[in-house]
């Protein structure tokens, strides 16, 4: 197999000039923060991190005493101005390309000129253009929504016009927007502003691509020039667009007699050095002739590789613990050290929650460096070796495994288990597929391994399966003992419009929406609710069907009961009137039952209607006058209570 490294292959001067600006002022001990990511690359964005530099997304959140650094992608002039306001002190990194766009722009804008930019409207780079136009400005993503939008606005066609694109625009597209602007446009004055570096880039990945059988870009997915370059090359044969070695697939090895190899502006020469390593290893050691035309790449690659001893082993014990690296004394003149992402696989782990200064530990050797006298190490990888062998146990014997969940990502979950990153599909992750999971994150689960792909060190699991062994197990248990009037607490799983199904531990019952309420409900979250907790009772099995009938409601919570209790015929109560009929009037005596107080019995005297004395909401005093238990209805009078009131009122007269 031949691998062909494109020359223009990582960094361009623009990202170069900007993380080397982030750097110098690090090591001049400046407080360092960068106004959105300094470079679309998660690992090196990760190793700024890991040395104090902060992401901020406004100037507002810079450090007090910081420096704020502008990226290369540039930012609108208003942002400039709230940094000054802000009395920040601030670094600018922004491209000398995109600075000269921004001047284009500006000068334009201010004499009255229309401008047009090619780009992706919502790119920082492109934003930060936008933001010096003083004028009307249009952004169009390529030559379709260019000639849209002319279409669309056939005024532009008359108007003084200045078109510029954005730096990492698709030459190929770029030609074809010009002959389109050209044509209709007979005022425009059109800057090519695409960056010569990303001419250069794109021409020779097409090149590279009509030449091999396969391409490797290596590059940050949310990278503009990364994606235009995939565009490019996926048009002459395959094309794989990997962020690290680890996302290589291991199938692009299998029949491809030559592989070409480019990478983004943002992707540092280390992250193609491990691309190129791992294939090397996935070749199970074949020399594999490296072709590159660029001899100082080839000369610090190949100077990596001598460097670079991954399988030797070595026994450590820690010296020292900082919060991103620990520090380890393996027997040699170097010093060891474990940067805290190869300590474990979990992204969420604290080094001094890991380890202690004593412990020993097997380490494998990740790269030297004699210059500085440095030994890079890894703990994880070694562990996720050693890890690999018990997983592909498991998955031959179906043993379940425990494991703590680390991520929830798209799609899924990641547990970590015998220090192996394990995918558990969302559709596998809990015990129903409308569970959310980021209730998983940090939890201990049990899974099982249902797939494990060596070659691309992929390892799938399930948590649903053990879950469904275990439900099964309890469920089992529950009919062993269950019987009629067994009582149960357990949690509402689901609600529908004629009942609540509660999961009882293994198995789920139903309350109808009559058990659960001695009142009229019209849907069962009036009286309870998912998630709630509840006690219940069993009111019917029927074990051929598995179905479990329950009851909520308690016989001592019957109103009538309570009414037989506590308000016997004769009892003189306070009442609400809740309904009006041309015979009467109901009232509400407790909660569930309503009684009649017939139109002869509101008042001492003959009236039309009920409606002459009482309204619905009206409290009255009355007398109970008969309860019929069989047929649920309660007899309520006022003129009863009236009579009573004259009676002692003549009594006492006398």
């Amino acid at each position: 197999m031949e691998i062909k490294v494109a020359k223009t292959a990582g960094f361009c001067f623009g990202v170069d000039r900007a993380v080397q600006c982030v750097y110098s002022l690090l090591r001049q001990g400046k407080r360092v923060c960068t106004l959105g990511p300094i470079i679309h690359n998660p690992q090196m964005v990760e190793e700024l991190s890991q040395k104090g530099v902060t992401i901020v997304s406004r100037p507002e959140e810079a450090v007090p005493g910081g420096t704020l650094v502008i990226r290369s992608h540039g930012v609108p002039a208003r942002v400039w101005d709230r940094a000054v306001s802000l009395g920040l002190e601030c670094a600018d990194a922004t491209c000398p390309f995109v600075a000269k766009i921004h001047r284009l722009v500006r000068e334009a804008s201010q004499n009255g000129r229309f401008v047009l930019i090619a780009g992706d409207a919502g790119h920082p780079e492109v934003e930060g253009i936008v933001g010096h136009c003083c004028g009307p400005c249009r952004v169009f993503r390529n030559a379709e929504e260019c000639k849209t939008m002319l279409q669309e606005n056939p005024e532009l066609a008359k108007k003084e016009i200045i078109v510029v694109a954005q730096t990492t625009f698709q030459q190929t597209e770029w030609k074809i927007c010009e002959e389109i602007l050209k044509r209709v446009c007979t005022n425009a004055t059109i800057f090519d502003t695409i960056c010569n570096a990303t001419v250069q880039r794109q021409s020779e990945a097409a090149e590279l691509a009509a030449q091999s059988d396969a391409m490797i870009i290596v590059g940050g997915r949310q990278s503009s020039n990364t994606a235009k370059l995939r565009e490019v090359c996926s048009g002459f044969c395959p094309t794989y667009l990997v962020e690290s070695a680890r996302e290589l697939p291991s199938q692009l090895l299998r029949g491809a007699a030559k592989i070409g190899i480019t990478a983004g502006a943002s992707t540092p020469a280390s992250i193609i050095k491990e691309v190129l390593v791992t294939m090397t290893e996935m070749k199970e050691g074949m020399e594999m002739p490296v072709e590159s035309t660029e001899s100082n790449f080839e000369e610090m690659l190949e100077e990596s590789l001598k460097s670079l001893n991954t399988d030797e082993k070595v026994h450590g014990v820690v010296v020292g613990i900082a919060p991103n690296e620990i520090y380890v004394d393996v027997g040699r003149k170097q010093a060891g050290f474990v940067p805290l992402s190869e300590l474990s696989a979990d992204p969420n782990a604290k080094a001094e929650d890991l380890v202690k200064v004593g412990d020993e530990m097997d380490l494998l050797i990740m790269r030297t460096n004699d210059q500085e006298g440095t030994i890079m190490l890894s703990k994880k990888r070694l562990d996720a070796i050693k890890g690999w062998e018990k997983i592909a146990e498991a998955e031959e014997n179906g043993d379940i495994l425990t494991g703590t969940v680390t991520e929830v990502i798209k799609g899924g979950v990641i547990a970590v288990t015998e220090g192996v990153r394990v995918f558990i599909p969302a559709s596998l992750a809990t015990a129903s597929r409308g569970d959310p999971l980021d209730d998983l994150l940090k939890k201990e689960v049990r899974l099982r391994i249902i797939e494990v792909n060596r070659s691309r060190r992929r390892a799938v699991g399930s948590i649903r399966s053990v879950l469904k062994d275990e439900r099964k197990a309890m469920a089992d248990k529950f009919w062993e003992t269950a019987e009629e009037g067994k009582e149960y607490d357990g949690v509402v799983k689901s609600l529908t419009s004629y009942g609540a199904f509660v999961d009882l531990g293994g198995i789920d019952g139903m309350i109808h929406i009559s058990e659960l309420s001695w009142g009229r409900v019209k849907h069962p979250s009036e009286v309870v609710n998912v998630g709630d907790n509840v006690h219940v009772y069993i009111k019917g099995l029927d074990r051929e069907k598995g179905k479990i009938s329950l009851g909520y409601k308690r016989p001592e919570d019957n109103p009538w009961e309570i009414l037989k209790r506590d308000y016997p015929v004769g009892t003189a109560a306070e009442v609400q009137v809740v309904g009006m009929t041309t015979f009467g009037a109901f009232a509400r005596v407790i909660p569930g039952i309503d009684g009649l107080i017939h139109i002869s019995q509101i008042a001492d005297h003959r009236i039309e209607k009920p409606q002459d004395v009482l309204k619905v909401g009206d409290t009255v005093k009355v007398k109970i006058t008969d309860i019929d238990f069989d047929k649920h209805r309660v007899s309520l009078s006022i003129r009863a209570l009236l009579d009573e009131e004259g009676k002692n009122a003549e009594d006492a007269a006398e």
